[in-house]
């Protein structure tokens, strides 16, 4: 059974992942750009769901820009998981020490980029990053997508989908309304007959 890949992902309420400077800091309302970008880092304590979602992972596929913001942030929130991050312009020596056991740069397709976790034997992958996101739903790679949209408006930014070759037909698979005001829902794609 191939790889499967996950979104897990939080918005604006107007579709952007991050301000146009890659800022997160309307994530919490606290103005604080070092918050990482997963509402489980909100301040009302409220993880959404964050902690079962990484329990069913085993490995990342996290795009280039992502990577360097989260290095930012001190401490590494996947420890345990394999991640991928696919660059043409990293190198290896660019992890740090600590964390190369764990994280590898590689350049390729996205069918390449699961072909490796597949070979591994991963068996379930959350592709993270807006563009990383981006070209696995080009290339027709997401299994399923959560997407936790935020109760603010922010008006420009990175939004989370952007051009497709064809329409990506979704399955609802679930919505949860949480106190915050924030709302969350899963999706399964739904598979074109050229894709099975």
């Amino acid at each position: 059974m191939p790889t499967k890949t996950s979104v897990y992902i939080a918005t604006s309420l107007d579709g952007f992942i991050a301000r146009p400077d890659g800022s997160l800091d309307w994530l919490d309302g606290s103005g604080d750009n070092e918050t990482n970008d997963h509402p489980e880092t909100q301040s009302s304590g409220e993880d959404y769901g964050f902690k079962d979602f990484m329990d069913r992972i085993d490995s990342m596929i996290l795009g280039r820009t992502t990577f360097q913001q989260v290095l930012k942030f001190g401490e590494w929130p996947y420890t345990g998981k394999h991640v991928i991050v696919p660059s043409s312009t990293l190198s290896p020596e660019e992890v740090p020490e600590r964390l190369q056991p764990e994280v590898k740069i590689a350049n390729g397709e996205p069918s390449e980029l699961l072909s490796l976790l597949d070979i591994e034997g991963y068996r379930h992958a959350w592709i993270d990053g807006g563009k990383t996101i981006q070209r696995f739903l080009r290339a027709g790679l997401i299994d399923e997508i959560t997407v936790s949209r935020i109760p603010v408006l922010i008006g420009a930014g990175i939004p989370l989908f952007g051009e497709l070759v064809r329409d990506v037909d979704l399955e609802h698979a679930q919505t949860s309304c949480f106190d915050s005001g924030l709302v969350q829902s899963r999706y399964r794609v739904v598979r074109s007959s050229e894709e099975h």
